[in-house]
This record gives structure tokens, C-alpha cells and sequence, in this order.
């Protein structure tokens, strides 16, 4: 026989046809984990369901992730990747901070949240028992942090209360806009005057007479 012992034969290894097979249906999986918690409310993720709505014997999605929090795991991952694009889209390299480009972020990050409610509440919220994310996936979280903090100081916000109280008058809008009007504008249109008000606390001087007269037009 040639080869040595401990050589692994073709037949054992996977193709890259069966793990691009495995990953369509990971990816599957957490598309109809999504879809069934945006009806059912996140608590409400069934891995019979989710199953049946693949096309999988219920045991079978055990073979693609170990259990229902390792799908709440990899759910959660994904929506930090898509906070985490957001940020970058709305980080302005070319502008000195400065109180507008604190509002466009705030309203980047308020409708972020709005749009998807499940997502938001994935994120930001402790709403599914004993779910705690792995350290892979909260480690996204904690960059999204120092991102935040870095665009807080290029805004001149270097208090270090900053990035807690941006974070909670942010919050705090999207869910009184969630819980009291969603799909409205109520708390939508107080997300300017909120970032002002923060801005006066932490010191940040208001924006020079020509930023103003162009957000007012």
C-alpha cells in the first residue's frame, strides 16, 4: 500500500462539493430561525418547526448545530456583522466630528434598530433564558464598543460617559419607538433633538452657522 499509515485517504475527506452542501443548509437553518423568530418572538424558536420549514427530520438539525442556543449563537454573530458594516458604512473619515455627524450616526443606529425588532432585541436585549453568547461572537459585540468609542471622540465627545449615554438615550428612543409606535415616526423625530441634548451635556459647542443653515433646509 503506498503512503504512509497516518495519511488520510481521498474517501475520507469531505469534497468542498459536501461543505459547500453542509454550509448551504447551516445558512438555511439560521434564514428560517430568523424568519420563525420574527413571527413567533425570539423565545418562541421551535426546532421542530424549524426543522419541518428545511425540510429536515427534527434530530437532523442536531447534526448542523449542537443546540437551539448554538443557533440563537450563530443568529446573534450575524447580526453583529451586520451592525458592525453598518458603523463602517457611516464612519466619515473626512469629517472633523462635530454634532452632524453625531445626528446622521444616531439615526444610522436608530434605524438599524427599528428595522428589525427581533434583531435589536437579539442584540441589545436579555429576552431568551439562559442564553449567553459565546466568546467568539461577543467579542464582535465588545469591537463594536471600542468602534463606537473611537467615532465617539472623533465627534469631540472624549467624556468617558459617552459611550454609555449615547447608548442608553439610543436605546431607550428605539424602545419606546418599538414598544409604543412601531412603524411610526414618534420617537424617530426626537432622535435630533436627543443627540443635542446629549452634545450639551458632554460639552461638544454646537455646529458652525452654515452646518446648521444646511441641516435646516
Amino acid at each position: 500500500m503506498s503512503g504512509s499509515p497516518n495519511s488520510v485517504q481521498p474517501k475520507d475527506r469531505p469534497t468542498t462539493r459536501q461543505a459547500a452542501r453542509r454550509a448551504a443548509t447551516r445558512d438555511e437553518i439560521v434564514d428560517a430561525a430568523w424568519q420563525l423568530c420574527r413571527e413567533e418572538g425570539l423565545a418562541g424558536l421551535s426546532l421542530r418547526e424549524l426543522a419541518r420549514r428545511v425540510g429536515l427530520a427534527a434530530p437532523s438539525v442536531y447534526s448542523y448545530f449542537a443546540s437551539k442556543d448554538a443557533i440563537y449563537d450563530e443568529m446573534f454573530r450575524q447580526g453583529q456583522v451586520q451592525l458592525g458594516e453598518m458603523m463602517a458604512e457611516h464612519v466619515e473619515a473626512d469629517v472633523a466630528g462635530g454634532r452632524a455627524v453625531a445626528r446622521r450616526a444616531a439615526r444610522s443606529f436608530f434605524d438599524f434598530c427599528t428595522a428589525d425588532p427581533v434583531r435589536y432585541q437579539l442584540l441589545f436585549q436579555r429576552t431568551i433564558p439562559g442564553f449567553v453568547p459565546s466568546p467568539q461572537s461577543y467579542a464582535l459585540a465588545v469591537a463594536q464598543l471600542e468602534a463606537l468609542a473611537r467615532q465617539m471622540r472623533a465627534f469631540g465627545l472624549h467624556d468617558a460617559r459617552a459611550v454609555d449615554l449615547w447608548t442608553a438615550v439610543l436605546t431607550g428612543l428605539t424602545d419606546q419607538q418599538i414598544s409604543n409606535d412601531p412603524g411610526g415616526t414618534r420617537w424617530a423625530s426626537l432622535v435630533d433633538d436627543a443627540v443635542d441634548m446629549l452634545c450639551d451635556h458632554l460639552g461638544l459647542p454646537a455646529d458652525p452657522p452654515a452646518t446648521t443653515a444646511r441641516r435646516n433646509r
